[in-house]
């Protein structure tokens, strides 16, 4: 199909729905995705780590810093969500859920969006500047990618390979979110930063590869969105064992300088992978949907259990471990 074409399919007019104020105030509150805040969670590994490497104590001050900063950081990714929904939303008529979206089915008055937009991003701001410049710093950053995602000429978005990658870079945004948290005196690994990103961008081209499975049909997928229309399944599973490696890569780079401990949970890590790349092959995946992931009991129970070994890993010393993996000096 010429391009011309698919972008005359892509962008159907919008015909708004009439509907009471209550049905769009609840459309509005809907945009923001709400239950999309479990990925909030991706800050706890930042908390749990600067803990340990900082030797900061457990007090009354970090839990309510913690709860601040993920109120913080839900308001920075529920603005980001209103943009994404309505700019997208003449793309995702052409999906078949989220062709049921608020501003997919024009319940949403685009003022009030673009307002409700800004005033989310201040507040979350806001709120991250009591913590810490640093937080605040990183909450300005989330807000900033999910500007380069979303809008044009950037929209990142639209480019294969950079769509998966500018989207997971949130992750060791989220990972910096929970280290300033506890602690400005240090800077965050490197190397576990990158290991961070790439195993977002695993994830992430998961979810690409299951999407683009499920509507089956290369050109519909092109219409719906436009890095498919250089993607194939062959190619997305590539980039899915490139990015596998790299995260594990750049773990181990990580263990080996700081803890090398945390070598013993690596079978758990690769069996909550494994569990992950398995369910992308399913119909109507709840990769697509990483908020429905909570149903999944086998990836939930092998999930707890490497959150447990880990955290469990942090905090003790096991002496033999360094003279079967001693450290280079030179």
């Amino acid at each position: 199909m010429p391009p011309d074409v698919v972008s005359q399919a892509v962008a159907p007019e919008v015909i708004p729905i009439p509907g009471s104020v209550r049905s769009r105030i609840a459309a509005h509150v809907g945009m923001m995705r709400l239950d999309h805040s479990i990925k909030q969670a991706f800050i706890l590994p930042g908390i749990v780590l600067a803990i340990a490497l900082s030797g900061r104590a457990l007090d009354w001050h970090l839990a309510l810093g913690t709860v601040v900063g993920l109120i913080s950081a839900t308001l920075i990714a529920s603005s980001n969500y209103v943009l994404n929904e309505m700019l997208d939303a003449p793309y995702d008529r052409l999906h078949p859920t989220k062709r049921l979206r608020p501003a997919a089915c024009g319940l949403i008055h685009s003022g009030l969006g673009y307002t409700q937009w800004i005033v989310l991003m201040l507040l979350g701001v806001a709120m991250g500047w009591t913590i810490s410049a640093g937080f605040a710093i990183n909450c300005a950053a989330l807000w900033v990618m999910g500007c380069v995602y979303n809008i044009p000429p950037l929209r990142s978005k639209d480019v294969p390979y950079l769509d998966v990658l500018s989207e997971s870079v949130n992750n060791p945004i989220r990972f910096c979110l929970g280290w300033y948290i506890v602690t400005s005196a240090m800077l965050p690994p490197l190397s576990l930063l990158i290991a961070y990103w790439m195993v977002g961008a695993y994830f992430m081209s998961l979810k690409r590869f299951s999407e683009y499975r499920q509507i089956g049909d290369p050109v519909r997928a092109g219409n719906y969105r436009k890095s498919f229309r250089s993607y194939t399944s062959e190619s997305l599973l590539t980039s899915v064992v490139f990015y596998a490696a790299a995260a594990m890569l750049f773990f181990g780079a990580f263990i080996m300088r700081y803890r090398m401990e945390l070598i013993l949970c690596f079978p758990v890590v690769a069996w909550v992978m494994s569990i992950y790349f398995n369910l992308s092959f399913g119909n109507d995946s709840p990769v697509q949907n990483p908020e429905k992931l909570y149903r999944e009991r086998k990836l939930m129970v092998a999930l707890a259990l490497c959150v447990i070994l880990i955290s469990f890993l942090l905090f003790i010393h096991i002496p033999w471990l360094n003279s079967i993996f001693p450290k280079s000096h030179v």
